[in-house]
C-alpha cells in the first residue's frame, strides 16, 4: 500500500479544518507555537516509512507521555499497579476533580492527569535517577538521543498548573501520593515537556504496535499480554472524554496531547503520529482526528 500518495490526499481533504480550534493557550509556552503547522509520519512493522508535513519538527508531546510512564510503571510494578489507578475510561475532562473526589482518591485511568500523577509518584519511588531513566528509555524507543525535556515548558505549565496542584493534594489526601507533592508535580510536567517529531514519535510507538517483539528498552521489559493491555487502554481511554468518538470514527487505538500531537497503532501493521495544532473543545487535536479518521477510511485498515 502506498502509504505516502494516501497522506499526500489526507493533507489536500482536511483543509477545510485548517483554522478551526485554537492551541493550548492556557499554558503560555504552547501558546507562541505556531498553530498553521501540519505533520504525519508512519512507521509500519516491516521497516517502511511514510511522512508527510513538518514530521521532523519537534513538538511539545504533553499527555502522550503518560503512555510512556504507564510502560515504566508496569514494568516495575506488575499488576500491583492497578490497586492505585484504574482501567476506565473517566467520561470527565482530563483534569476533573469532581470524579476524583467521588470515588476518594483513585483516578479512573492512567491517562488522565490523576491517574498520571499517581504513576509519577511511583516512578518516582522505584527509580533511582528518575528524570535521567525516563528520558533514556524514550530515547531508547524511538533512536534518538536528542530527545530531551523542555524545562521552559514545564515550567510554564507548573506557574499555571493550579487546578493539577490541587489534583495532587486531593490525591495526598486520600493516600494516593506518597512522595512531596512539589517533587511530584515537577516530574510529572518535565515528563509532559518533552519534545519529539512526528518521525520519532511514530518510531518510539512502533514498540506497542508490534507485541509479538521483544520489548526491552533501556532496562524496560513488558510481556505481549502487558503491551496488548496497554493498548487496550489506549483504545478506551486514550482521548479524555472523546475517546468513544475516537475509536467510533477511527478505530485504533492512541493518544492525544494538548501539543496538538496524537500517536496511534495498528496492531502487526503501522505506528502513525499527526501533529496540528489546533484543538477541538476536548483537547484533540482538530485536523489531526480527521486526517486519522481519513487514514483508517481510505485504507480500509482499523482493529474492527
Amino acid at each position: 500500500m502506498d502509504y505516502t500518495e494516501i497522506l499526500e490526499s489526507i493533507y489536500s481533504e482536511i483543509q477545510q479544518y485548517a483554522k478551526f480550534g485554537k492551541q493550548a493557550d492556557y499554558i503560555p509556552a504552547l501558546a507562541k507555537v505556531n498553530p498553521d503547522q501540519f505533520g504525519i509520519c508512519i512507521h509500519t512493522v516491516h521497516g517502511e516509512i511514510s511522512e508527510y508535513g513538518q514530521a521532523d519538527v519537534p513538538f511539545s508531546i504533553q499527555s502522550i507521555s503518560k503512555v510512556f510512564a504507564l510502560a515504566v510503571a508496569l514494568s516495575i510494578q506488575g499488576d500491583r499497579l492497578w490497586k492505585r489507578v484504574g482501567k476506565e475510561p473517566s467520561g470527565t475532562a482530563f483534569n476533573s476533580l469532581v470524579q476524583l473526589e467521588v470515588e476518594h482518591g483513585k483516578p479512573r485511568n492512567p491517562f488522565i492527569n490523576a491517574g498520571a500523577i499517581v504513576v509519577a509518584d511511583i516512578l518516582l519511588s522505584c527509580l533511582l535517577e528518575p528524570e535521567k531513566e525516563f528520558i533514556a528509555f524514550v530515547r531508547t524507543l524511538c533512536n534518538n538521543d536528542n530527545i530531551n525535556y523542555n524545562e521552559e515548558v514545564a515550567q510554564s505549565e507548573r506557574e499555571n498548573g493550579y487546578l493539577n496542584a490541587a489534583i495532587a493534594n486531593l490525591l495526598k489526601y486520600h493516600r494516593n501520593v506518597e512522595g512531596d507533592i512539589e517533587r511530584v508535580l515537577h516530574f510529572y510536567f518535565l515528563m509532559c515537556s518533552i519534545e519529539m517529531s512526528c518521525h520519532d514519535l511514530s518510531r518510539a510507538f512502533l514498540a506497542f504496535a508490534n507485541h509479538r517483539q521483544v520489548f526491552d528498552y533501556a532496562g524496560i521489559r513488558l510481556t505481549s499480554s502487558q503491551i496488548k493491555r496497554i493498548n487496550a487502554i489506549m483504545q478506551t481511554c486514550g482521548f479524555y472524554d472523546e475517546a468513544g468518538e475516537f475509536s467510533f470514527l477511527v478505530g485504533l487505538p492512541g493518544k492525544s496531547g494538548v501539543g496538538g500531537g496524537i500517536s496511534a497503532i495498528y496492531p502487526l501493521r503501522y505506528s502513525v503520529t499527526v501533529w496540528s495544532p489546533r484543538l477541538n473543545s476536548k483537547g484533540n487535536s482538530v485536523m489531526g482526528i480527521k486526517a486519522l479518521e481519513l487514514l483508517t477510511t481510505k485504507t480500509n485498515e482499523s482493529i474492527f
